[in-house]
């Protein structure tokens, strides 16, 4: 299936037109738990990897076998999902009490090399603002399951290019590390959708002027949508119906979401017309927690854009408009969260040097 963003509120282009010298597409890649090929784009899923290759390992030093078993962290969201909508069996709660943290491979000395998790593949002719190296068809992204790394004490990302037509015999079984630091660091396996959209640059990169000019267009639908709710409370407090009664909580909140749909959207330029959420390829970077900072290359000072954003959701209450389409009426959480990921703050992204992708690529947090 095909995911689809709705069409943007408002054409900002044609409200601001200054705005079409700060447009730049990105691709959506909209991971949906699923059972990817090994030739596929996908996240956690097997990769093109070739046999007689070795697989990537973490050679910092730091605790390796204490934490999660990564067998429990699969097994853990395989019952959670089987169990979606009525209570554990008693099997369930058993399994899911014995899951503890601690030492579960005490022989994994803190210098010895640890497989990487396999977290994407990325196929050029599936995702249009996917750019390597020249010749390069395929990225192959691994980390370490543990936030452990460099001074900033973070998650240790490796990038592989390749031709997919360089791979040989598949290496089978593929390596996965025993133990993770944390759950949060474990993608769930996804097949990907790949949507081509177009994105505004952030607000707090644009020209001051701009910037003014567009707060003011937001503080006009603002007072709009404040005149419109008081004449529909005037309308409401007219009204001698007797206050609503709930038998349950649950239809209470089935009441409250109805009321909350029915509530006027307001346009937020942020949220709605600048930078898409979720996992993607290419586009903007949102700095809405800390501001702008600069990410430039290390090795050559060129600002870099991000490659691929890692999110812990596909959309939140406030960029609810760019939930696609076909799961608009999905009441699974998965759609929302579907890869069960949540680095530093919620988002993580990795950059790239435009001008030469072999350099360094460099990490941000928001």
């Amino acid at each position: 299936m095909t995911r689809t963003t709705p069409p943007r509120p408002v054409d900002i282009e044609a409200v601001f037109p200054a705005l079409a010298a700060h447009r730049r597409t990105a691709t959506r890649l909209h991971p949906r738990p699923g059972a990817p090929k090994t030739g596929e784009s996908s996240l956690a899923g097997p990769l093109l990897w070739p046999a007689d290759e070795p697989w990537p390992v973490c050679t910092a030093v730091h605790a390796k076998g204490t934490g999660h078993l990564l067998s429990d962290v699969h097994l853990r969201r395989r019952i959670q999902d089987e169990a979606r909508g009525r209570e554990y069996t008693d099997r369930e709660q058993l399994l899911l009490a014995a899951m503890r943290s601690g030492v579960h491979v005490p022989d994994l000395g803190e210098a010895d090399p640890l497989p990487l998790l396999a977290v994407a593949q990325l196929r050029t002719q599936d995702v249009p603002d996917l750019r390597g190296p020249d010749g390069c068809d395929l990225l192959q992204v691994f980390w370490c399951p543990f936030e452990v790394h460099g001074p900033d004490r973070t998650i240790d990302v490796v990038l592989k290019w390749r031709r997919a037509e360089d791979v040989g015999t598949v290496l089978t079984p593929q390596p996965q590390p025993p133990v993770v630091g944390r759950e949060e660091c474990v993608p769930s396996a996804c097949v990907l959708h790949p949507e081509q959209v177009v994105e505004h640059e952030y607000l707090g990169l644009l020209d001051e002027d701009l910037q003014e000019e567009i707060a003011e267009w937001e503080e006009g639908l603002l007072d709009e949508a404040d005149a419109e709710d008081g004449e529909d409370g005037a309308e409401a407090s007219d009204s001698s119906a007797p206050a609503a009664s709930y038998a349950t909580y649950e239809e209470y909140e089935a009441a409250m979401a109805v009321a909350r749909a029915e509530e006027p959207d307001v346009i937020d330029y942020m949220s709605d017309l600048s930078v898409a959420p979720g996992w993607k390829v290419g586009g903007y970077a949102s700095w809405h927690l800390t501001g702008p900072a600069p990410v430039d290359c290390a090795r050559c000072g060129t600002p870099m854009p991000p490659l691929l954003t890692v999110d812990t959701w596909e959309c939140d209450g406030a960029s609810r408009s760019w939930l696609p389409v076909e799961d608009r009426s999905d009441e699974d959480p998965r759609v929302i969260d579907p890869v069960g990921v949540y680095l530093g703050r919620g988002r993580m992204r990795v950059h790239t040097c435009p001008t030469d992708a072999t350099h360094p690529h460099r990490l941000s947090f928001q």
